[in-house]
């Protein structure tokens, strides 16, 4: 209540400042509005950031039982590396004043979020300059802190098990720090070069999952496979039972995902549509996975449904406010075909990807924000529609463009990085750690040490 009446204060302080009468009535409306998009968009948040939580189980139920506390471990580091470097310079670079359209100039630190007055007043700083919202900035920090958290952690996948620990910190922070930021910028920073195109990705099937998925199988290609690796075999998880409970959790959350990014509470109609939607395109993943594998290998396979209905929640993350439930059931049932085809061919270049990180969020990711240029109704983007509802090519048009970029910038900034991390000794682990598994040697501990004891 009292928060209330300090936002219904403020409101009719600018009311007299601009010339304006602003009723208490009103002003309490508009601060009870406020309030309740701010909650709306914190559960959101905590949903988003439990993730971390649905990543860590499926990683580690993935890998092998020696590199499982390594997986642990570089999932929950993750989430701390980039909520410090995301506070420093990420979230400033992502939504500060657009410079060029290409990075923010300010908002570092959250420099100005917070000012106290000298009779002791507390003013929190509401919005940020590429985010038409009027939530506070802390709220805003936190929402997308989750979302940059999710996007370094999806890394990890693909390099598990032989990635140094050092370099892993190293990657986390440029991740968060810079590379994912500025692509945010791009895309929803409304000042940003794809913004400005009227390029389209609601939730970040191209900002969060391309650029990690993309990221993910530059490092693996870096990195080499596992050790004593069998190409056309992958290594079994050595828990499904983790991995099973790790995707149900990223299925919850991503409600929290797409929902959450309306950045307001006051269309129930919009949010049920993007529920629904999310909903529509996990299940229809995880069934067409299911039964793509089954009539290749006759076998009804629980590993390949986990991550068909991940990649149908990718996928349609970019269009989960812009399309009707039929597309949405559409994009979740090529997309649950989709990440096997990539998962066959990235194995066929002899590129190690433990769980299929590339296939589910790379993949699926830029099929997501290509089939937005395609299906999406013009009465939900509130201007151009897709190729296929409106007959019009200009949207599917400017996705391309944006996802080629998108894509062509990660690649060479992760090239580089991990170029570099390599050219330091510090991406791959040593020779012992291959030999002994990497949770012996890097962390002395074993996820099942009754089992297997590190020498």
């Amino acid at each position: 209540m009292k928060r209330k009446r300090g936002y219904a204060l403020l409101l009719g302080t600018l009311g007299c400042w601009g010339g304006v009468a602003i009723s208490p009535a009103l002003a309490q409306d508009v601060a009870s509005t406020t309030s309740l998009d701010g909650i709306w968009v914190l559960l959101s948040g905590f949903f988003v950031f439990f993730m971390q939580t649905g990543f860590a189980m499926l990683e580690a139920g993935l890998v092998r039982q020696t590199g499982a506390i390594n997986c642990l471990l570089e999932n929950f580091i993750d989430a701390g590396v980039t909520a410090l470097v995301f506070w420093a310079v990420g979230f400033g670079l992502a939504f500060g004043n657009s410079l060029g359209g290409i990075l923010g100039t300010d908002g570092f630190f959250l420099g100005g979020a917070l000012q106290v007055g000298t009779t002791g007043s507390v003013i929190y700083r509401l919005g940020m300059a590429g985010i038409d919202s009027s939530l506070p900035t802390f709220v805003l920090f936190f929402f997308h802190f989750a979302f940059a958290a999710t996007a370094s952690t999806i890394v990890t996948g693909a390099m598990a098990e032989r990635t140094h620990f050092v370099g892993d910190l190293v990657y986390s922070v440029v991740m968060g720090a810079i590379i994912y930021p500025l692509v945010a910028h791009w895309v929803w920073n409304k000042g940003g070069w794809l913004a400005q195109l009227g390029f389209r990705d609601f939730a970040g099937s191209a900002v969060v999952h391309a650029v990690g998925g993309i990221t993910a199988l530059v490092g693996a290609a870096f990195l080499g496979p596992r050790a004593k690796r069998v190409w056309d075999a992958l290594p079994p998880g050595h828990n499904m039972s983790l991995a099973t409970l790790g995707a149900m959790i990223l299925w919850f959350g991503w409600y929290g995902f797409n929902a959450g990014s309306t950045l307001t509470a006051q269309n129930p109609g919009l949010l049920g549509l993007i529920v629904t939607n999310t909903t529509l395109a996990a299940g229809a993943g995880a069934v067409s996975s299911l039964v793509y594998v089954f009539q290749r290998i006759r076998t009804w396979h629980l590993f390949v449904s986990l991550n068909g209905s991940i990649a149908g929640l990718v996928a349609i993350t970019a269009g989960c406010a812009y399309v009707m439930p039929w597309a949405a059931v559409l994009v979740g049932a090529i997309a649950g075909v989709l990440v096997i085809v990539s998962a066959d061919f990235i194995e066929s270049q002899r590129i190690d990807d433990p769980v299929g990180a590339f296939s589910v969020h790379g993949a699926c990711g830029i099929f997501g924000t290509v089939a937005v240029g395609l299906l999406a109704v013009p009465a939900l983007t509130g201007g151009n529609g897709g190729l296929l509802t409106s007959g019009n090519p200009s949207l599917l048009l400017v996705q391309l463009l944006g996802i080629g970029a998108i894509a062509l910038f990660a690649t060479l900034a992760a090239t580089i990085l991990f170029g570099w991390l390599k050219a330091q000794n510090l991406l791959r682990v040593s020779a012992e750690a291959d030999e002994l598994g990497i949770d012996a040697v890097e962390h002395g501990a074993s996820v099942w040490p009754d089992v297997y004891k590190p020498q």
